[in-house]
Order: C-alpha cells, then structure tokens, then sequence
C-alpha cells in the first residue's frame, strides 16, 4: 500500500464506506506452461460463422505464471478495448462496460489465485487508464479536456495527477465522480436533461460519512484550510461549459467496487444529465450490481438503477476467469463479436511444466450465467473424457 494512502485507516477507522476495502483471494501455485489454442464450438451463433473470433490474449492463464511475468498483458487489453470502443462508438453505443484482471503480467504479475486486496487493484485500474485515455488523443473530439477521468475519490485524483505528470497524460481532464455529478446538476442544461432522464434527481448521493470526514478535515486543517483527508481539491481540473464540457468520452475507474454504492447510483445521474458523452466504466463490477449482490431491501436505490441503467450498457472489452466443479475457463467477448466460453485444458508438459490448450467450447450471441458458463466448462470437460 502506498503511503500517501494513510488516509484509508483513517476513513476505515470511522466506518466510511468510501474506503476501498481489503478483499483477499486464495492462493494457488503452477509451474511455468506451453500454450495451445483449439476450436472446439458447442454453441450457435450467426456471428462467429461471419467473421473471425480473436483469440484469448498469451499469458492469461493461472497455470503460466512464468509466461506472464515476461508480458505485458494490460497493453494488449488495452488495444483490444480500444477498438471496441471504437466500434461501439461508431455504432452509437453510449453505455460502455470493460471488465478484466488487471493484476496480470508483468514481474507481479497476479492471477486470481493470488493474495491481493483492493488497494493493489485500484493502483491497476487507475494506472491501466492513464495509459489508456493518450490513445484516444489522436482524433480532434477527444482532444483539448473532452477525454475526462473520473476517479471514484478525490485522493485518487489526486495520486493520478501526482505520478501521471507527463503532458500527454494531462491533456486530459482529471476529475471524480462527486465533481462531474454536482457540476452537471448546477448546469444551465439541467432542467431540459432532467426532462429527458425519467426524473431521476441531479443531487450527489454522498457515501455515508463523507460529511463528518469532510467537517474533520477542515477542523484539522485550522486556519490554512482542509486539512486535504480526502484528497486535495486542487488536483480537480475546472469543468467548463463551453470548452471541455461536454465532454465526448468519459472513463470511469472502478466504481462502487470496494467502495460506495452511491458511486454506481451517481454514475446512473452523470449520464442522465450528458446522454450525449460516451460513459465507459472500468472494473466496476457490474454483474454484482446488476446480479443481485447487494439486496433491494438494503440497498433500494442501487437496485432501482438495474433495469433502467445498468442492464443496458454493452460489454464491449470482457475477460473474466471461471474456476469451478474442477474446471478452468474464461467467458470472454471483443466487441462486436459474441461471446466466447474457452475451457483451459492443462496437461504435464517438458521438463515437468504444464501445456496449456485453450479450447473454445461455446460461441453465442447472449451473455451466459455463471451457472450457464460453468456447466459448458463441465460439459466440455465431460465429453473430452467419454
């Protein structure tokens, strides 16, 4: 954990929920593979009998660890994002979703096996998009601060604009979920947006807390002002009507996971009052939200925001490891292709290694269940044996 992060005890201590939290997954070791790939198609979809299915990335695998550690994964995620978006967005697709471990290659490189905690995977996410927004700089619409990175929290913000200080990394405007929803509910466009939003209010939902925590900082901070516990307000960049709001792009970096439930309610408000800009969100575990994790009696308006928000946004970059009933495998999809179920079959290799051979088992057109990946897995698996 870095230092200058401090503050989390802090907000931990005094129960925020905004604190990301600690969320460790077991460990599980493999000696370093070789790696095949096969087709082997046990779904239906007129998509893939039109076009050319890309293939799962190198080094993904839990079992090539060795392989991994001498990749850098993030960047090939990155290229393939990048032209889904592009895709969906000459499509005119709005609501945006990329989703994929983005603790994966590299010299610590860690797979879902591994100890980690969510400090570690918000470092990722928040470094994966620095290196993803200068790729759309290129195209006239996303330049001069209409690319916006919003940040689930003002320290992140702040850490962004710290370590990210080069100048093709501050073309773009740095920003946080709390900001972007207040600015554009005091907007002069509100009431005609409110209009078009199904009435869902232009007020920020604050994470309970944020206020005490707010009202400390500024007691500590005495006469020089905030004592900056949540970050420091001059890391914002201004949002100004007219020069780089609207914006055309906005990437949001993780979400509500490990955090507040109000940041995935507050995204629902950024987009009902700019429907306009193109919203991707980055690792915000959706399917939590939209499968039911957190209860409608708890939590009702998170649960309002499923059906009319967040069953609509495309999945236009997903990769997501499945480990079940003895299984391994991948649910996989690069927009606009359908989606791929590709099972891992792992056998004794030379020199006492693994050889991985990736074999898609199931091409379709809908996003399947968990239950519905694992059980193509296991079929798949069934009938290699029979």
């Amino acid at each position: 954990m870095k230092t200058t992060r401090s503050t989390t005890t802090l907000l931990s201590a005094l129960c925020v929920i905004s604190c990301r939290a600690f969320t460790p997954a077991p460990r599980y070791g493999h000696p370093c593979p070789h790696r095949t790939t096969s087709l082997s198609v046990f779904g239906s979809s007129q998509k893939a009998k039109s076009q050319t299915l890309t293939p799962l990335p190198r080094g993904i695998s839990p079992f090539e660890k060795s392989l991994s550690k001498n990749l850098d994964i993030q960047a090939e995620f990155r290229q393939r994002a990048k032209s889904a978006i592009d895709a969906a967005s000459a499509d005119n697709l709005k609501l945006l979703e990329i989703e994929f471990p983005p603790l994966l290659g590299g010299s610590q490189s860690k797979s879902q096996f591994d100890d980690f905690d969510n400090i570690q995977e918000l470092d990722k996410n928040k470094d994966w998009t620095m290196l993803f927004a200068p790729m759309f700089l290129g195209e006239r619409t996303y330049q001069k601060g209409k690319t916006w990175l919003i940040f689930p929290d003002l320290k992140e913000c702040e850490l962004a604009k710290k370590e990210w200080a080069g100048k093709r990394y501050q073309e773009a405007t740095f920003t946080t979920i709390e900001a972007v929803t207040k600015f554009l509910g005091n907007s002069d466009r509100r009431r005609e947006n409110e209009s078009k939003a199904g009435n869902e209010g232009v007020s920020y939902d604050a994470p309970w807390g944020s206020s005490l925590i707010s009202g400390l900082s500024k007691v500590l901070g005495g006469n020089e002002g905030d004592a900056g516990l949540l970050g420091d307000q001059s890391s914002l960049d201004p949002l100004i009507e007219g020069e780089n709001s609207p914006a055309t792009l906005w990437l949001v970096i993780q979400p509500g996971n490990g955090g507040p439930v109000e940041d995935w309610v507050n995204c629902e408000k950024m987009h009902n009052m700019q429907r306009d800009t193109t919203l991707v969100i980055i690792n915000g575990a959706l399917d939590k939200v939209r499968g039911g994790f957190y209860p409608a009696i708890f939590f009702p308006k998170l649960a309002a925001t499923v059906d009319r928000f967040y069953n609509k946004f495309e999945s236009v970059f997903y990769l997501k490891p499945f480990s079940d009933k003895g299984v391994y495998g991948w649910l996989y999809r690069v927009y606009p292709e359908p989606w791929q179920v590709v099972s891992e079959n792992v056998q004794p290799g030379k020199d006492g290694n693994a050889q991985v051979e990736y074999v898609t088992v199931a091409v379709l057109d809908e996003k399947p269940s968990y239950a519905g990946v694992v059980k193509l897995l296991v079929d798949a698996s069934q009938k290699k044996k029979s």
